[in-house]
């Protein structure tokens, strides 16, 4: 093991490195290009004995990925925004034919009034494509969880693409202590790749071809179960990483000061940091406040939710995205999950375009839950941090 300062494009592009990742199609994008190009890198110096496949678009680059990983290799990319958007049909393609595909979404904002800045409005939008996906805190889960989405999409029972999702510029060009594993230490946690089938001349396969009614609704059945399955195996998997590395993450999500708490709030990413320094801040004033943190919106995790909110007056739910429904896609999933249970759910919604979302949004944030839990009547959904007057 060794330390390093390191951003958060870096230490997924170390992950990738460390997991012995064979092919490598890439695309540049802002700001994931680091990761890619840091890949690139490792490979001309001869710490890294893997194919960089240059794309002409993140629609060519999965496509490639897609044909590595069903050639029987190990396969991984990173995207962004756009180019997430991009590659919105091949996306749909890689869970359906059980491909393990790893790849680094660093979000960012999508669309007209677009920025280069964090917004999770590009991986809400692919939620229901059949890929996993993983909300990172920092840099050293960044690389941890890049590490867990190699076993966890190669897993037997799950067989499924994994996208692991970091704030764009918070992590992916922000510097942090980073503890990078020793390569023999990730082997023992990581074995080489051995694919189901491949695709080999020799022995001809069809893959992905066109379904007739007779076979599509048991194939998306198929599907459906080895999402599920998942949830198992991440917590299989998350437990094996800390015993490996002594760190681990609480599997599909994880809590802070929740046991007593009165009122809490969910939050995904890099928000997550500051709701725990704010529910300190109310546990010092005699305040039951405490803090779910959701790791994977898919699979998302319903039981584990209702269990953690059970005892809870009122839960707050930050969307760092909006879905132009009334919410944001995250309390809207939140509200369906808790709708036999009597906890009182309020939607959140900051940091849309990149906005810095302040200590006092948080403050707020938890004031207006803290009101919910004592029972008076309150906005379903709040948008923090906007400027100006706003009805």
């Amino acid at each position: 093991m060794s330390v390093k300062v390191i951003s958060g494009d870096h230490a997924v592009a170390y992950a990738a490195k460390l997991a012995r990742t064979e092919v490598v199609p890439a695309f540049p994008i802002t700001p994931q290009t680091l990761i890619v190009e840091r890949l690139a890198e490792f490979i001309n110096d001869g710490e890294l004995d893997a194919d960089f496949i240059p794309a002409d678009s993140e629609h060519s680059a999965m496509s490639i990925a897609i044909g590595a990983s069903a050639g029987g290799v190990r396969a991984f990319t990173a995207t962004s925004s756009q180019g997430l958007a991009l590659m919105h049909e091949m996306l749909y393609a890689v869970p359906q034919c059980r491909l393990p595909i790893v790849m680094a979404n660093v979000n960012r904002s999508l669309g007209a009034a677009a920025g280069i800045w964090v917004e999770h409005n590009d991986s809400m939008a692919e939620r229901d494509s059949g890929w996993l996906q993983v909300y990172v805190e920092d840099n050293q889960e960044a690389l941890d969880a890049t590490l867990m989405a190699f076993r966890l999409a190669e897993d037997r029972r799950v067989l499924l693409p994994v996208m692991v999702c970091l704030d764009g510029f918070i992590l992916s060009h922000t510097v942090e202590r980073v503890e990078v594993p020793g390569q023999e230490e990730v082997d023992r946690f990581l074995p080489r790749f051995e694919p189901c089938t491949v695709l080999d001349p020799a022995e001809p396969k069809l893959i992905n071809p066109i379904v007739p009614p007779e076979y599509a609704m048991e194939m998306r059945y198929q599907l459906d179960r080895a999402v599920d399955r998942s949830r198992e195996v991440i917590a299989e998997v998350d437990a094996g990483f800390g015993k490996a590395f002594g760190r681990s993450y609480g599997g599909l999500l994880d809590t802070y000061r929740l046991e007593d708490a009165d009122f809490a709030l969910l939050t995904l990413g890099t928000a997550t940091g500051l709701a725990r320094a704010a529910v300190d801040e109310l546990r010092s004033e005699g305040k039951r406040a405490g803090l779910i943190k959701l790791r994977f919106m898919r699979p998302f995790p319903f039981q584990g939710l209702r269990e953690k909110a059970e005892g809870l007056k009122a839960l707050g739910v930050l969307d760092r995205s909006v879905s132009f429904n009334g919410g944001g896609p995250v309390y809207t999933e939140v509200a369906a999950a808790l709708c036999n249970v009597p906890t009182i759910v309020t939607g959140h919604v900051a940091g849309i375009g990149g906005r810095d979302i302040a200590p006092d949004h948080m403050r707020e944030m938890f004031a207006l839950v803290e009101r919910a839990a004592r029972g008076e009547r309150v906005r379903p959904v709040t948008w923090h941090g906007l400027r100006g007057e706003m009805e």
